[in-house]
């Protein structure tokens, strides 16, 4: 059975209780709306790339990484541990030597 409504009540008095559901369409708006605040976030707080790495693509570091470990690999096999990398331009070319470290 129903609550009995009061009666002579102002518009006011009647709703003033009423909550209304959030739709499906208020919901994915809201959360539309906080990700693009959150993303927004994340994009103000993230650091700026290292100038050192300007230019270099993702599959450009991942090959240098990959040469990188074959060179230390290859020189783990020959017996070699102690060791310092000597890099130097000349020119348009870079050039990567491996020095002992004992000498330094």
């Amino acid at each position: 059975m129903l609550p009995k409504i009061p009666k002579g009540l102002t518009d006011k008095d009647m709703v003033k209780n009423y909550v209304e559901e959030e739709t499906i369409e208020q919901q994915l708006l809201t959360a539309a709306k906080k990700a693009e605040k959150l993303r927004m976030i994340a994009e103000a707080e993230a650091p700026p790339a290292p100038l050192a790495k300007a230019g270099f693509t993702p599959e450009l570091t991942d090959k240098l990484g990959r040469e990188l470990l074959a060179l230390k690999i290859e020189l783990s096999n020959a017996g070699v541990k102690n060791y310092n990398f000597k890099i130097k331009r000349d020119g348009e070319k870079i050039i990567l030597t491996v020095t002992d470290k004992k000498l330094f």
